[in-house]
């Protein structure tokens, strides 16, 4: 449903001059399609967090642009601060967020660094998720002798950078490109005000977990006359406890850093279960920055499956259920459109019709424009068939007496809930898709150059306006599937829903059918006229007969 987002967090070695780092921003904000999220200066570190999100091609543009220019700004020879550094550019690491794996990130952020290693002159080393060899996985390791000890250690084979010459570039260091999972910072609230307490939590969660003591409290000591250590419940967590004077209340501090090993849901009961124990409350929660969606869609799910519902709820509902369980408008508002990646990168204005109302669609299409017109009413009649059909899923499984069903139930409406997202997405891409051929109608035609890039966008444009409207009646038939299953086995008492739903899904089927017909007439690729046809055909005889089939199920359970 939505185009693969990832996150670029670069550290860059300035963190006391705002005009130079303006100018590392700047050039940031330069691409377009790139959103700026965050600039964290630090003065004792002089170093600067930058956080931006974007489609993976303008992400990795936007922070070569950005490692150029602090190259060209930043004089390592001449750096000083708290943390330790090695480059300009210290450290870009790229992060999954939506829409694309680990694997392809890491394919991202090879991109990168090889541009930066061939075209800048900078020593790149590849960490995390992208090193080429298991030492270099730990950022740590690459970084060990920091800027003043890279002039010898570049020249040992064994710290051949991965691109760029193995020679120190004494003005801008040496920069390490990664691929890691998201961060999260998150803040669990107790009914206490001791910091003591709140460290004992967190101490029984994080991954580290805390020193085990003898009877006389003294630590105990391993063979090697290190402590030994007593792990915490959860992997991948770094858990502090302190007093926030701010809002009067002790909180646990966590860093999840990798929310695979432990999503912010399970961290989250782990804390109360440990409150509960030693006899204090978790009363709410606090998300630090911006989270991917799915960490709270998949929380929602979590907390819905635990009390024996449905999951196959929209995403909005799921984030809903988040929110008020992990409490996190407990100490101030919390506005998902503003902490979600996702809902800040949203372009409403490309897609108008799926943000209007009912009233608003109805007026567009009674107006006395072109669009939206037949198809985009079409797939949006199908958005009506499959949830119909969903809702029929989701009544089911609150159905007294059918407990051993409700897992049956929430994967069907699971399915319903993709099936009508993508619907909704193909409202909009009809009248896109018209839009388009307009474009290339209106297109210069005044030489041969100009009429071959014509023809050119009008036959690009045309096989598009036949596509859409082809997927409409794919993704609408694959939702008889799921209707019928409701007709057959949902709850009796709504069973003349799933016949509705099945009707609509049939005009949908058959209305996205009539647009792909008449945008083929006059098309001049007539073997893939015939085969578009051919598929048309194919997919209404489907639909007719299931949606008979159904409504038979629904006539006799009528009787």
């Amino acid at each position: 449903m939505y185009q693969p987002i990832i996150e670029c967090v670069p550290n860059f070695s300035e963190g006391r001059d705002m005009k130079i780092i303006k100018q590392i921003t700047d050039e940031i904000e330069a691409v377009e399609g790139v959103r700026l999220l965050d600039v964290d200066p630090g003065k004792a570190t002089n170093r600067t967090v930058v956080t931006f999100v974007g489609h993976p091609d303008v992400v990795i543009e936007a922070a070569y642009r950005a490692i150029k220019k602090a190259g060209e700004l930043i004089d390592m020879t001449k750096h000083k601060g708290e943390h330790p550094r090695m480059g300009a550019t210290d450290v870009c690491p790229l992060i999954p967020i939506s829409g694309i794996t680990m694997e392809e990130t890491a394919s991202y952020a090879h991109k990168l660094g090889k541009r930066v290693g061939e075209e800048l002159n900078i020593p790149v080393y590849m960490y995390e998720s992208a090193a080429t060899q298991p030492e270099r996985k730990n950022l740590a390791h690459i970084r060990a002798g920091e800027y003043e000890g890279f002039a010898a250690k570049i020249k040992d084979g064994r710290w051949k950078p991965d691109y760029g010459r193995a020679e120190m570039n004494t003005h801008s260091g040496t920069t390490a490109i990664g691929a890691r999972d998201f961060l999260i910072a998150y803040n669990i609230n107790l009914n206490t005000t001791s910091e003591r307490r709140a460290n004992s939590i967190a101490f029984d969660v994080r991954e580290v977990g805390r020193v085990k003591t003898n009877d006389k409290g003294k630590p105990v000591l391993d063979e090697n006359g290190d402590p030994v250590r007593i792990p915490g419940k959860c992997k991948s967590v770094k858990a502090i406890g302190w007093y926030i004077e701010e809002y009067g209340v002790a909180q646990i501090s966590m860093n999840l850093t990798n929310i695979n090993d432990t999503p912010l849901h399970i961290a989250f009961d782990a804390c109360c279960t440990s409150a509960t124990q030693r006899g204090m409350r978790v009363t709410g929660s606090e998300l630090v920055g911006l989270v991917p969606k799915s960490v709270l869609t998949d929380a929602g799910k979590y907390f819905l499956k635990q009390q024996r519902r449905s999951v196959g709820v929209s995403e909005r509902e799921l984030i809903h259920i988040a929110v008020r369980t992990l409490g996190l408008d407990e100490l101030a508002p919390f506005d998902p459109d503003k902490k979600v990646i996702e809902y800040l990168l949203e372009d409403k204005a490309a897609r108008p019709l799926a943000h209007k109302t009912l009233l608003e669609f109805a007026d567009a299409t009674a107006g006395e424009g072109p669009v939206p017109g037949g198809g985009s009413a079409s797939a949006y009649v199908g958005v009506l068939g499959v949830s119909l059909g969903t809702m029929v899923a989701n009544l089911s499984s609150h159905k007294k007496g059918w407990d051993d069903k409700i897992d049956f139930f929430s994967e069907w409406a699971e399915k319903g809930q993709a099936i009508k997202d993508k619907l909704m997405m193909l409202v909009d891409a009809d009248t896109s898709a018209y839009n388009k051929i307009i474009e290339a109608i209106r297109m210069p035609k005044t030489n041969d150059e100009e009429k071959v890039l014509r023809s050119q966008a009008l036959n690009a444009a045309t096989k598009g306006a036949i596509e859409v409207p082809l997927e409409v009646m794919r993704v609408s038939l694959s939702s008889l599937e799921l209707i019928k299953e409701m007709a057959t086995h949902g709850n009796p008492n709504s069973v003349s829903d799933a016949g509705v739903g099945a009707i609509c899904v049939r005009t949908a089927v058959e209305g996205a059918g009539l647009n792909v017909k008449i945008n083929c007439v006059g098309f001049k690729d007539t073997e893939y006229v015939e085969q578009a046809k051919a598929q048309v055909y194919e997919m209404l005889e489907k639909a007719k007969t299931m949606e008979q089939e159904i409504l038979a199920i629904v006539e006799k359970l009528m009787e």
